[in-house]
Formats: C-alpha cells, sequence, structure tokens
C-alpha cells in the first residue's frame, strides 16, 4: 500500500486508490461524480419530425442523462419553424379527414368516448362539434376566473381546478388540431424543454445559440456540452468548448459530418430514438474516467530532480570528491557545505584524541 502511494508525487485522491482500497460511500461518491450536462438544440435544422415533438424531447433527455445529470435543455428557432408543418404530420391530417368524410354517410361501429365526460359518438365529427360546444366554453370561463381572482383565493382556486384543467389539456392534444402549427412548441416545453424564439432573420438562431452556448461556458457551470445539429457553423464554439476542457458531444443524422469529427462522442439522431444511444452515452462516460486516471499516472517532468541527478553524475565522473566542496542544501546541491561522509561524529573523535 505505501509503495502504490509513493508513486504520486501529488495529494492522493479517492481517483488516484483501487476500489478495493476505498470505503463504500467513496466508491458510490466516485461513480456518481459526473459532469453536469448542458443540451443546446438547433430546431432549424434538427427538428423532430419522424416522432411527436414530446417522445423526442423526452427520448433526447433520457440518452443525455447517461453523460451526467442535466442542468438544463433549451432550444432555439425562428417562427417559421413553428408555423411549418412536415410532411407525415399532413399526409397524418388528410387522412384523418378523408375517415371524417366517410363516417359521415356511413358510422363507425366503435364509439368514439369523449375523455371528459365520457359521452359515446359513432362519429369523429360529431364528438369535435361536441368537444367545441361545450367542453371548450367551460374551460373558458375556469380561465376567466383564475384572472380575475387575486391572491389566496386564487391560489386555492387554482388547486381546487387543477385536475380539471389537465384533464381538459390532455383530451384536447389527442382530438384538436393546433391552429398554426402542430403544437412544437407546446409539446416541447411539457417535456421540460425551454423553447425560446428568434427573428425571422438567416441565421439569427444559430446567432443566438452561440452566444448562449458561450455565456454558459464563461459561467463554468457545466462539464459536458451536447449539441443538437448538423450546421458545421457550430464548429468554432465546439473547438473552444474542448480548449475549456468540457466534454464535447454532437447530436445529428450526417455520419461523418465535421460536427461530429470535431467532438469527443457523437450520436445520431436514431439512435436516440430507438434508446441505443443511452448505452452508447454510458460507455462513452467510462472511457472518459479511464483516459483522466491515465493522465494523472503520466510522469511529468521535474527540474529539481534534474539538478540532483546532474550532480551525482559530475561526481561519478570526476572521481570521489575529497575537497568537500558539494553539499545538499535543502533540494538543492551547495559547494560550501562539506561532503556528506564526513560526519559530525569524526571530528568530535579526533578533538577527544
Amino acid at each position: 500500500m505505501i509503495g502504490f502511494l509513493r508513486r504520486f508525487r501529488g495529494p492522493v485522491t479517492a481517483s488516484h486508490l483501487p476500489a478495493g482500497l476505498l470505503p463504500k460511500t467513496l466508491v458510490s461518491a466516485a461513480a456518481a461524480s459526473k459532469p453536469s450536462v448542458a443540451v443546446f438544440w438547433d430546431l432549424d435544422n434538427k427538428p423532430p419530425n419522424s416522432i411527436p415533438p414530446y417522445d423526442a424531447a423526452v427520448r433526447l433527455k433520457l440518452a443525455v442523462s447517461s453523460l451526467g445529470p442535466v442542468r438544463f435543455c433549451v432550444a432555439y428557432a425562428n417562427h417559421h419553424a413553428f408555423r411549418h408543418v412536415p410532411t407525415p404530420v399532413r399526409a397524418a391530417r388528410a387522412a384523418r379527414r378523408a375517415r371524417d368524410r366517410r363516417e359521415a354517410s356511413h358510422p363507425s361501429p366503435e364509439p368514439y368516448p369523449c375523455r371528459i365526460c365520457g359521452r359515446n359518438f359513432f362519429a369523429r365529427a360529431k364528438l369535435v362539434d361536441h368537444f367545441h360546444q361545450i367542453h371548450e366554453r367551460e374551460q373558458a370561463k375556469r380561465l376567466h376566473r383564475l384572472d380575475s381572482a387575486r391572491g389566496g383565493r386564487r391560489v386555492r382556486l387554482a388547486a381546487q381546478l387543477a385536475l380539471k384543467m389537465e384533464k381538459y389539456e390532455k383530451a384536447s392534444r389527442e382530438l384538436l388540431v393546433p391552429r398554426v402549427g402542430y403544437g412544437l412548441a407546446d409539446e416541447l416545453r411539457r417535456a421540460g424543454v425551454v423553447v425560446r424564439t428568434v427573428e425571422d432573420r438567416p441565421e439569427a438562431a444559430d446567432r443566438a445559440l452561440r452566444e448562449h452556448i458561450v455565456d454558459t461556458m464563461d459561467r463554468g457551470k457545466i462539464g459536458c456540452l451536447v449539441l443538437v445539429s448538423d450546421d458545421s457553423g457550430f464548429l468554432g464554439v465546439l473547438k473552444e468548448a474542448r480548449m475549456r476542457c468540457l466534454k464535447t458531444v454532437v447530436v445529428g443524422d450526417e455520419g461523418d459530418g465535421a460536427l461530429k469529427r470535431c467532438a469527443d462522442a457523437n450520436f445520431s439522431w436514431k439512435d436516440v430514438i430507438s434508446g441505443k444511444a443511452r448505452k452508447e452515452a454510458a460507455s462513452a462516460v467510462g472511457k472518459w474516467k479511464d483516459k483522466e486516471l491515465l493522465k494523472r499516472l503520466e510522469w511529468t517532468y521535474d527540474s529539481d530532480l534534474k539538478e540532483i541527478e546532474d550532480v551525482f553524475e559530475g561526481e561519478s565522473e570526476d572521481g570521489d570528491d575529497e575537497d568537500g566542496r558539494f553539499g545538499l542544501v535543502g533540494n538543492r546541491w551547495s559547494k560550501d557545505s562539506k561532503p556528506w561522509w564526513k560526519l559530525d561524529s569524526d571530528s568530535c573523535d579526533s578533538n577527544l584524541r
């Protein structure tokens, strides 16, 4: 054990010792010490088109959580990204309208239940009309009551109506079609993603995202940067993050893009959706820890030790130092001190004689 500790010239920490020599509390603390993660999502470049936005955001956060505790997740886009409707969503809406037209003349054998009051309708169009006429008006009255209440009465009223409002919101997401876009911003916020809208100018979202990344790095509160984009314009920010000793991870679809070549780890969007990226993230953290341990064990040059070795080499070449001009003072050799082999006991013996 002592020989093991003598290999380290600096202070010995828990990371230097094997797991068998540490208490269980220290082992668990060392295993849990992961860098805090910040996720920056470029929605203009990488919108969630293949699956619903809520599911995409949840799976992304689950994959990133294997790298460390997620400090925050922010997404940037202009107004066009929230107004745009992807092709799969438009196709699903067209098929739904065609089915509603068929049900007008041939009712469905299976009823459509209302998720709020429980009434059954054999045509989806009638269910939508019922929802607009009854439940939308009830929700508008609840919101009006909340807006007019103040102080403690508002708090009590919000707690009283919370269950009904949540039930309405869940039913409206399943039944109603958003008037603008396909509910991208609302679904991402529901998944815990901070959504920020920028002006409809070229590269406005990229510029705002870069500024946010640099500001976060200046504060020094994260240890891992996750970028969801394939835009090579973020290459400079990624290089700056690596210069500041931050771990960088890129999520994108390009197999060998410029961002993925610069990052410490990269995942494809398909792997994030399938859940494969979560396992790959855990293995990437293990590789990072192994590299850090190897860096601590590397030999480093010490100038003081080099001077001592030079003195010993000079003595071996010139012969014994009979004049007694060299000696060790502190960590350095001095000419004024006497040789190490002339002890004080020798001088005392000569005086006694």
